[in-house]
């Protein structure tokens, strides 16, 4: 590949979301959901599994041409790429996916800005990831591709014609003139999608995304950068269940040349659940109450198999397989599909569940029992078990542990539960789960505090750190003006900062396997960096926190979008793209500055 993570963007219809580079090039897309087989799986191989690029015409052997200016249309999901053309004039293309009301859509409309500019339209459909060239012939002046159960549909104002098993279409647009082209998905037994309207369509979109953001109840000075974190978030929700998928893409990696490539087309129970803490807190109710329904059928009250994560419709088996034919992303092979993380033990989930629906109840979201016993059953199960290793937030491969996050957030989650009974909203054995809250406590300051070095540590035992620690104040653990809580604060900072001053996960052991079980290094996890602004601020530190969230919001790309993590070495962004767990602290800290400007702190 020759274009950064950094340079796509994303668009989307809150059921799936497709990646459309600087140049035109839409290089993922999977139909008709977010978990489906690609259509488009070129960002994972090569041309040949499949892409869709709009731009102006170039010759054969010369590289398309990169737009000179591309935005969002305001606060909304609908991107604009405009390309000059030196001698001949200037034009726009439109890119967007309609609120589905029936068959998905993409649509693309190119626009004459200036002068004469001639375009090309080259589609190449490759379904199951890339691998199965489609039967594709006209119907009327429709062209469709149809393979097995799926068939994609293009409808356009320009002529087209097959050539080299592709769709091509070259045509001038003039000033004002405008050509509009539509792919639909329909399961291959049914009869045509009906036909597009591809300006209706535009406008409704726009008035949706505007009526959306519209809700947020955020006034503060990183407005720009927290709207369009919350318009990602919103994109990488399913509509249809309430479920949130981590990222739109699979196998993008955190290691260039690696094997940390990972599916996060999911719903991880943890991602989703700090998802709808941020969306409640800027005024997002309907989405947090579709999330609380999701959980509760996912659930469905069983808590002795809870799972990490599940698909976007509940499903709970998500079984791993690697995708021989793709290369993967600049050479990162394995490709990736399905998550063998499912089934893991991660204790500190129950304490991210819990913290959800008791943000949930604190603020006003309508009361449910069916939750209210969810999460008292949650803690009956984790009074027997929370004295087990697990594999902890970061899913590691390697042995089980005692992490000490874990810990902390199976104290949250009893916590919680205590309040929710305190408050009158359930019943239950108060003296037994206060001694538990008690007990918890205590054993996570004698087993997994380094009085020495004055820090937590990763896990019991260890003298490793791990960034998930800096969550300890903003979880209520210990204060933060507690000594423990700054001497862990100062030795992340000094331990696991890169060069540039971002917050690795914990230390990985390059060419060997070290506690994830994983051979070779990754990026500085973005979410960690953003706790480390937030734990500096609630210490009193709030001009150093506001210039690492400042330096945080610099790296973003040009759209205001985050991956996974930042490669100090390479200087650029990896991971999977856009990353919701990414996007949430960006706000939560944007909320904690605002607030701590406004105190005047």
């Amino acid at each position: 590949m020759s274009y950064r993570i950094e340079d796509y963007a994303l668009i989307g219809d809150m059921q799936t979301a497709a990646l459309v580079c600087r140049d035109g090039t839409l290089d993922w897309l999977c139909l008709p959901r977010f978990d489906s087989h690609a259509v488009f799986a070129g960002l994972l191989g090569t041309e040949e599994n499949g892409f869709w690029r709009i731009g102006p015409a170039h010759a054969a052997d010369a590289k398309p041409p990169a737009a000179n200016r591309r935005t969002y249309d305001g606060d909304t999901l609908i991107l604009t790429t405009e390309w000059d053309q030196p001698g001949n004039g200037s034009v726009r293309v439109t890119d967007f996916m309609p609120p589905r009301d029936g068959a998905p859509q993409l649509i693309r409309i190119v626009e004459g800005l200036r002068g004469r500019v001639t375009m090309r339209s080259t589609l190449r459909m490759r379904f199951s990831y890339g691998r199965i060239v489609p039967w594709v012939h006209k119907m009327g002046d429709r062209t469709v591709a149809v393979a097995g159960p799926d068939s994609v549909w293009l409808d356009s104002d320009a002529e087209t014609r097959g050539e080299n098993l592709s769709t091509h279409s070259e045509f001038t647009v003039l000033e004002g003139q405008r050509v509009a082209f539509a792919l639909s998905w329909q399961p291959s037994h049914l009869p045509p999608p009906s036909l597009p309207d591809p300006e209706g369509a535009l406008e409704a979109t726009t008035a949706f995304w505007r009526d959306w953001v519209e809700q947020c109840t955020y006034r503060g000075p990183y407005r720009e950068a927290v709207i369009r974190s919350l318009i990602t978030l919103k994109a990488l929700t399913y509509a249809p269940t309430g479920g949130i998928v981590a990222a739109p893409t699979t196998s993008l990696p955190e290691d260039i040349g690696g094997v940390r490539n990972w599916d996060y087309r999911y719903t991880w129970l943890r991602d989703a659940a700090i998802t709808l803490s941020s969306l409640l807190r800027t005024g997002y109710r309907d989405e947090a109450r579709a999330w609380r329904e999701w959980l509760l059928r996912a659930v469905a009250g069983d808590p002795e198999n809870l799972q990490i994560m599940y698909g976007i419709a509940g499903e709970r088996e998500l079984g791993e397989a690697e995708l021989d034919w793709l290369p993967g992303y600049e050479k990162s092979a394995p490709v990736r599909v399905g998550n063998g993380a499912a089934h893991q033990f991660q204790l500190d989930v129950y304490g991210e569940v819990t913290e959800a629906l008791h943000l949930g109840h604190m603020t006003g979201l309508d009361r449910n029992d069916d939750a209210a016993g969810l999460q008292l059953n949650l803690i009956e199960y984790l009074e027997d078990h929370w004295q087990e290793p697990d594999e902890g937030i970061w899913e590691v491969r390697g042995p089980s542990r005692h992490f000490v996050h874990s810990k902390v957030m199976a104290w949250v989650a009893v916590d919680r539960t205590i309040k929710l009974i305190e408050s009158g909203a359930a019943d239950g054995p108060m003296d037994r789960w206060y001694k538990l809250r008690d007990d918890i406590h205590r054993e996570v300051c004698e087993k997994g505090y380094d009085p020495e070095r004055n820090t937590f540590t990763q896990s019991y035992g260890s003298t490793e750190l791990d960034a998930s620690l800096l969550l300890i104040p903003q979880m209520g653990f210990l204060p933060p003006e507690d000594k423990r809580v700054i001497g862990t604060i100062e030795a992340i900072q000094r331990e696991l900062s890169t060069p540039d001053g971002f917050i690795l996960r914990y230390p990985t052991q390059g060419d060997s396997e070290g506690v994830d079980g994983l051979p070779g290094d990754e990026g500085a996890f973005l979410a960690c960096s953003f706790w480390m602004a937030d734990d500096l601020a609630m210490i009193g530190r709030v001009d150093e926190a506001r210039k690492l969230f400042e330096k945080l919001l610099s790296i973003r790309n040009d759209l205001g979008l985050l991956a996974e993590e930042w490669d100090p070495r390479l200087q650029r962004q990896v991971g999977n793209f856009p990353q919701a767990f990414s996007h949430v602290p960006l706000i939560d800290t944007a909320l904690r500055l605002t607030a701590a400007g406004l105190s005047g702190g």
